[in-house]
């Protein structure tokens, strides 16, 4: 990520915080959190602030659009320019396929489908007026998931929407290839969280992988990261899938 100005949506807790330390790892220049919970944001840019970085924080609702521009407009006033935009923002909902609910339905396509499409957009008209950098305007990489390619009576609503995120990255990544905008996704299978700790789940994700586990959130971040980074400078439309052998692209 060296010399790039990141934003990460949903950046305050879980992969995406620690997505917000690792990008200063790397060498980012500047970085912004897009979140519902600003204090929680704050938090995770410290090590960002602590080596002196630009930073800046937008609490947003993503459902809404208005909102939404809004706060990426924050981002490109208080950083001036944003290279990578990093979707991490999802709920992630359990409910036998039965049994799903009008709310669960509309709050996981409100948050997971029309959130990701809102910041897309955003981020696609800002990149597609700044001078690129090495040909390249931009990167957008969204978090989606190995549910996209399983049958989950589990949590059907929650996959539906991650296949539906799959497919807008293929036709964002079509349009805007011609403008020198990137756009990506990475399909992780069930990660060693502590929310998957405290749900009971882990012991779940682990039987049903072939290396025994879960994945350790780094050994995803790592992914978005080469992704959304200044070494991928032709791939665009894929699906990056890292599932442990869970699931064979």
């Amino acid at each position: 990520m060296q010399n790039l100005s990141v934003v990460i949506v949903g950046g305050g807790s879980g992969l995406g915080a620690l997505l917000a330390r690792m990008v200063v790892e790397e060498g980012a220049a500047k970085v912004g959190i897009i979140d519902i919970n600003r204090q929680a944001a704050e938090s995770a840019l410290e090590p960002a602030r602590a080596k002196g970085l630009p930073t800046a924080v937008a609490e947003c609702d993503i459902q809404v659009g208005p909102q939404s521009h809004a706060a990426f407009e924050a981002m490109v006033s208080e950083l001036g320019r944003v290279d990578t935009l990093i979707n991490c923002a999802a709920i992630y909902p359990r409910r036998p396929i039965l049994e799903i609910t009008d709310a669960e339905w509309d709050a996981s396509n409100g948050i997971n489908i029309k959130g990701t499409y809102h910041m897309m957009v955003a981020a696609v008209r800002h990149m597609q007026a700044q001078e690129p950098k090495d040909k390249i305007r931009g990167r957008i990489v969204n978090l989606t998931s190995v549910d996209a390619f399983k049958a989950h009576p589990q949590n059907a609503h929650y996959a539906a929407t991650k296949a539906a995120v799959v497919s807008l990255t293929r036709s964002f990544a079509h349009h805007v290839a011609k403008d020198g905008i990137l756009v990506n996704s990475v399909a992780p299978a069930g990660m060693a969280t502590e929310k998957a700790k405290q749900l009971g789940f882990l012991e779940e994700l682990a039987k049903a992988n072939p290396l025994g586990r879960g994945a350790e959130p780094v050994e995803i971040a790592q992914w978005v990261l080469m992704t959304g980074g200044p070494k991928n400078t032709f791939m665009t439309g894929e699906n990056v899938i890292v599932s442990g052998g869970y699931i064979y692209a």
